[in-house]
């Protein structure tokens, strides 16, 4: 085991506290509408241009161990406010900084430091408390469009096609963010349950134009095994092609003889039939299969369940209005299940939502309740070059985090102003201690840095800016675009509510964490060591007639 290097006290802060520093200067300068972007330089392909203050913060390691280890807690505060609301990762880093900040003179001038992180700790309560009652839901799809310009970086065009995204799909649709072939940004949506297999074979296309398979009233065969043999299929086959109806089926795999007869019967046009792997792996996918069955009103052939292949009947085969099947993706339009049937499956897919502790499982989760439940709206991000293309689609992304947050728990006035109003309520607590009353003052000082940032790199000077948004009610601050100072929310200026109370949450666990730290340990650097001199060549002597 290596040798360990060990600071107390006053060092330890001081090292913690300039690699804190380091990342949140590299992070604020992006805030606010006339924010900078960071050029981070990458070991392979063109470097990265970017204006999203997480992205800037996973990239920074530092060289000295314990500065570093500043770096990377206040790196925390941003990755988890970007889980957990896709957005507000600098207002975080710079509250963060501005707590902790405040928080080592105090300490150093002998206050309690967990005196101080309990009045942190009241004082950010109390302010989450209050921004809830600023907070307003949102009323229309033009505020959604709003939310989505702010947060990408004041876009119109993204803001725009996010909120008709939203509204086509839901709050609880699927919106993915894909790259355009062109220039133009583009949105288009796609109705009913899409999953990402497609046709097995492209024997089964029925438009050659386009490559794809498209079916109108087809009957849906759902199993969970694999279809190699004829004689499985073949009763289910019969009874499709007696009421001379299109079949489409989905299993774990069709291959072999089973696959051949199938292509067969399509080609010489006995019977019109698609077939498709089910998708996801696993438990997974037994569970999108039910889905599927559930949202065409038919039943899994599952040995599990006891209704094997060979005994379906027409009436345990789901329907749809109609299917299109491509290279790479299957759309199931309009199933035939039972309107109670599908409210029940997302009622359920709901509770382990609730329930689930992976975010991978709560994402796919997520992704199943979407597709039960609204469409699928695909954004198509258009650039001229690749640096731009990762820089809008970075922005696309944040948009689409802060315009859901939004949705789920309302609007507050923006630009740091939304802090500022819910501060009045600082001066209602009755802390225990003065060494308690220094903590709800510390947040007191951190909350308006946020809005001097903004007003910092717009050109303004902070603190007048702070001083007159102070003085106004409601809605009133500066709106750093445009250098004016009005009703935030009547221009368009709205930050969502989650995306202020993760951020203000966030900074204030991890620098009242820094804050009581008394003693850092990290690993001492081994001296590095001469290398050695090459060995001669020995035994060559007595080759010296040579030349």
């Amino acid at each position: 085991m290596s040798a360990k290097e060990i600071l107390f006290d006053v060092k330890a802060r001081e090292k913690l506290a300039r690699g804190v520093d380091k990342l949140a200067d590299a992070v604020k300068v992006t805030l606010g509408p006339k924010g900078r972007n960071v050029a981070i330089e990458k070991s392979f392909g063109a470097p990265v241009i970017t204006k999203d203050g997480v992205t800037v913060a996973k990239e920074i390691e530092l060289s000295d161990k314990f500065e570093n280890m500043g770096a990377q807690l206040v790196k925390e505060v941003a990755s988890k406010t970007s889980d957990a609301a896709g957005d507000g990762t600098t207002t975080a880093t710079i509250l963060a900084q501005a707590i902790y900040h405040e928080g080592i003179k105090l300490v150093a001038a002998g206050r309690n430091p967990m005196a101080v992180k309990r009045g942190i700790d009241k004082g950010v309560e109390a302010l989450i408390a209050e921004l809830a009652n600023l907070a307003k839901p949102t009323r229309d799809q033009k505020e959604i469009a709003q939310i989505g310009t702010i947060s990408a970086n004041s876009d119109a065009t993204i803001g725009n096609i996010i909120a008709e995204a939203m509204a086509k799909v839901g709050k609880e649709g699927v919106i993915t963010v894909e790259e355009a072939k062109g220039l133009e940004t583009t949105m288009d949506v796609v109705e009913g349950m899409r999953f990402d297999r497609g046709y097995l074979s492209p024997y089964f296309v029925t438009n050659a134009e386009k490559m794809v398979c498209e079916m109108d009233n087809p009957y849906i065969l759902c199993t969970e095994k694999k279809i190699s043999s004829m004689k499985d299929m073949l009763p289910v086959l019969e009874q499709v092609a007696k009421v001379n109806r299109p079949l489409m089926i989905i299993a774990e795999d069709v291959e072999g003889e089973a696959l051949a007869t199938l292509v067969v019967n399509k080609l010489r046009g006995a019977l019109q039939v698609v077939a498709v792997k089910a998708p996801g792996f696993g438990d997974r996918r037994k569970a999108m299969l039910q889905d599927i069955a559930i949202l065409t009103g038919g039943e899994v052939a599952s040995e599990e369940t006891g209704s094997k292949l060979e005994n379906m009947t027409l009436a345990q085969l789901g329907t749809a209005k109609r299917i299109v099947v491509d290279k790479e993706n299957t759309t199931i339009v309009d199933g035939a299940g039972k309107s109670e049937d599908i409210k029940a499956r997302v009622k359920q897919i709901r509770a382990q939502v609730e329930e689930s502790t992976s975010d991978y499982d709560r994402e796919k989760l997520q992704e199943r309740l979407a597709k039960l439940v609204g469409g699928v709206a695909v954004v198509h991000v258009g650039a001229a070059t690749e640096v731009e293309m990762k820089e809008k689609k970075d922005r696309v992304e944040d948009a689409l985090n802060a315009t859901r947050a939004a949705v789920e728990e309302g609007i507050v006035p923006g630009g740091g102003t939304a802090l500022i109003r819910v501060g009045k309520v600082l001066g209602d607590i009755k802390p225990a201690d003065d060494d308690e009353l220094a903590g709800v003052n510390i947040v007191r000082r951190a909350i308006e840095e946020p809005l001097r940032q903004i007003a910092h790199n717009a050109g303004f000077e902070g603190s007048i800016v702070v001083e007159k948004v102070r003085q106004g009610k409601d809605g009133f601050g500066f709106n750093a675009a445009t250098g004016e100072y009005e009703d935030l929310i009547k221009a368009g200026v709205i930050d969502p509510k989650k995306v202020t109370r993760t951020a203000l949450q966030n900074a204030a666990s991890v620098a009242s964490l820094l804050l009581t730290t008394e003693c850092a340990i990290a690993e001492k650097p081994e001296p590095k060591k001469d290398a050695p001199m090459p060995g001669g060549m020995g035994g060559m002597g007595g080759m010296d007639g040579m030349y």
